[in-house]
């Protein structure tokens, strides 16, 4: 046991390089309720609000989670919601996250990541975010905040991002790293092969008609 741990900890330290590394993690806090969340969130398959623009099917949502000895990637392949955009500028949205559509680069991997030790989808079928504030930096950078509810815990989460929007359509595109434990998922993988806490999530949502 105690040969096991000395292993353990020096793949740790010589590790590969991932693609995690360096990557902008997000700022998560306790999730707050506010006027925007209350008002504009849909639940799925329910009518959006008058004047809000789709989620469009070319959105994606995907991730790379990190052993100590590699990288393995996937997504998510059901995605739907909505934006409400005035004034040249995303007011709100909402977008829900069917677990079950969860893909990985194998399909042991995937079985793995749909049970009790990570994502339960027997209990949580759904993951919504919900965007409360896209706050404007330089040029097309902002920050977006908003409810994070996944795995049955709901916080709030803020990341950087490019943001485009006109008058029919909108575009949020990013890449950040999330601790998967913040969100109840501790399952630590095998003591030769420990698996990291950050997960990076990537992708773009397209709004629009």
């Amino acid at each position: 046991m105690k040969t096991l741990s000395i292993l353990a900890a020096a793949l740790f330290i010589v590790g590969c390089e991932s693609e995690i590394d360096n990557k902008t993690a997000a700022e998560v806090a306790p999730a707050i309720p506010s006027e925007a969340a209350t008002a504009d969130a849909t639940p799925k398959g329910a009518a959006m609000p008058a004047g809000s623009l789709p989620l469009q099917g070319s959105s994606t949502i995907e991730w790379v989670g990190a052993k100590v000895t590699d990288d393995h990637t996937g997504g998510f392949k059901t995605l739907s919601g909505h934006a409400v955009v005035a004034d040249g500028a995303i007011k709100a949205a909402t977008v829900n996250i069917d677990v079950s559509s969860l893909y990985s680069d194998h399909p042991k991997l995937t079985k793995h990541l749909l049970s009790d030790d990570f994502f339960d989808v027997s209990k949580f079928t759904t993951a919504t975010f919900m965007i409360t504030e896209v706050k404007a930096g330089e040029g097309d950078q902002s920050t977006v905040t908003g409810n994070l509810d996944l795995h049955g815990i709901q916080k709030s989460i803020s990341f950087p991002a490019v943001v485009k929007t006109t008058e029919s359509s909108a575009t949020i595109s990013a890449d950040f790293t999330l601790l998967r434990k913040e969100f109840g998922m501790m399952y630590p993988g095998k003591s030769d092969n420990l698996i990291r806490d950050e997960v990076l999530v990537k992708g773009t949502l397209s709004f629009g008609t």
